[in-house]
This record gives C-alpha cells, sequence and structure tokens, in this order.
C-alpha cells in the first residue's frame, strides 16, 4: 500500500508539471498571436500589455524548474520518468523564449505603426505567422498527448516557413538596399520575421522533445532547413 501511495504522488507531481508546461504553452500562444495581431490591425494600446505579460512568463518557467528539482530530489525518477521531467523543463525553457520572441515582435511593430499604417511586408509576414501559430499549437497538443507522429508532422512543416522566410528576407533586403524612404520600416519587418522564423524553430524543438519523451532517443536525422541564413536572432530585453 506505501508503494501504491508513492506511485500515486509521483503521478500527481507529473501531472502538475504537465499542467505548468500547459500554462506556459498558453500564455506563449497567446503573446505570440497578441504581437501579430497588434502588427496586422495596428493596435498600439496592446503592445504595453504584451511586454509587462512577458514578466509572467518567465516566473512560470522559474517556478517549473524549481518544482522539477524538487521532484527529482525527492523521487529519484529513473527512465521514462526523468525523460518526462527533462522533457518538461527543456519544453518550458523553449516557451519561455518564444515569450522573448514575441515581445520583440511587439516592440519592433510599435515602430511600424508610428511610421505606416498600410505595407504589403505586413501580408508576408502575417502568412509565415500564421503557419507558426499552428506549429505552435500542434506541437503543445502532441506534448500533452504524448503524439511522437504528430511531433514529427511539425518538425517537417519548419522547411515551409524558411522558404517563406528566405524569399521575404530577400524582398527586404532589396529595399534595404535601395535606400527607399520605406527602408527603415522594411529592416524592422526583418526582424520581424526572423524573429517569427525562430519561434519556428523553437517549436520544432518542442516536437524533438516529444519525441524523446515518446521513444527515448532525439529523431534520427537532422531537422530539414531550406535556407543557410543566420542573422543574429535580435532578442531584446
Amino acid at each position: 500500500m506505501n508503494d501504491e501511495h508513492i506511485v500515486s504522488s509521483f503521478d500527481r507531481d507529473l501531472a502538475e508539471l504537465n499542467q505548468m508546461v500547459a500554462r506556459l504553452g498558453g500564455l506563449a500562444e497567446q503573446q505570440f498571436a497578441a504581437a501579430i495581431d497588434a502588427l496586422e490591425n495596428r493596435n498600439a494600446s496592446s503592445i504595453e500589455t504584451i511586454v509587462s505579460n512577458d514578466a509572467e512568463l518567465d516566473q512560470l518557467e522559474k517556478d517549473l524548474n524549481d518544482r522539477a528539482i524538487e521532484v527529482i530530489a525527492t523521487r529519484g525518477p529513473m527512465a521514462t520518468d526523468l525523460r518526462r521531467i527533462l522533457s518538461a523543463v527543456k519544453i518550458a525553457a523553449v516557451l519561455e523564449r518564444v515569450g522573448d520572441y514575441a515581445k520583440n515582435i511587439a516592440k519592433r511593430s510599435l515602430v511600424i505603426i508610428s511610421d505606416e499604417t498600410n505595407r504589403s511586408d505586413t501580408i508576408s509576414v502575417g502568412r509565415i505567422a500564421d503557419i507558426v501559430q499552428g506549429m505552435l499549437r500542434e506541437a503543445l497538443d502532441a506534448y500533452a498527448t504524448a503524439n511522437a507522429d504528430l511531433a514529427m508532422e511539425v518538425w517537417e512543416r519548419d522547411q515551409e516557413v524558411d522558404e517563406l522566410y528566405t524569399s521575404l528576407h530577400g524582398d527586404l533586403l532589396g529595399v534595404i538596399a535601395k535606400g527607399a524612404e520605406e527602408a527603415s520600416v522594411s529592416s524592422h519587418f526583418l526582424f520581424i520575421a526572423k524573429n517569427i522564423e525562430r519561434i519556428g524553430d523553437h517549436t520544432t524543438a518542442v516536437a524533438e522533445q516529444v519525441y524523446f519523451q515518446v521513444h527515448g532517443e532525439m529523431p534520427s536525422e537532422e531537422r530539414p532547413k531550406a535556407n543557410a541564413i543566420s542573422e543574429a536572432s535580435d532578442i531584446e530585453d
């Protein structure tokens, strides 16, 4: 009976970690969606809220890390159970990073909003963002259901994001190189597009952790990439 009690308590610990990941994931999704909405609808009033909400993501990640350390110290998990805890910690770090990118998108959007009101670049950025938002949602669903097949579908979709980003990157660099009046705004779009592409990369990291949790190893193939562009990730505190 005592062993059963310990198992039951450990299951509750794991369920608590999963719930914390779900909260982090939900907030990261919300932050990303809000940042893109602010850009598309030129809604400057929401940006301050997006920036301030990032602190909650930071705190949630810290709380999860502290709880994971406590569980490892008190339960001494092995094999699959340990993988589940380590995956939760790594995914939490990824989701906190997604929040950082969303905050930076919001900050860049504020500059764009103040400089102009209608540009076709917004449509191109929106297309990439729609795909990445879908990837993030499905990656979190894959984690919640331990669905490695769904995780790998997300993993493979990143190539589409890379292709769209590469195309937009070239267009924006062309505008900037001409020194046109809109070059300054285009530079902000360039960094926003890069941040979205990086969220896609981080989302595939969530997918890889789901695969690792289920199979005990990382995917055997290298993640497909459609470009070799490597600017700075443009994270700002």
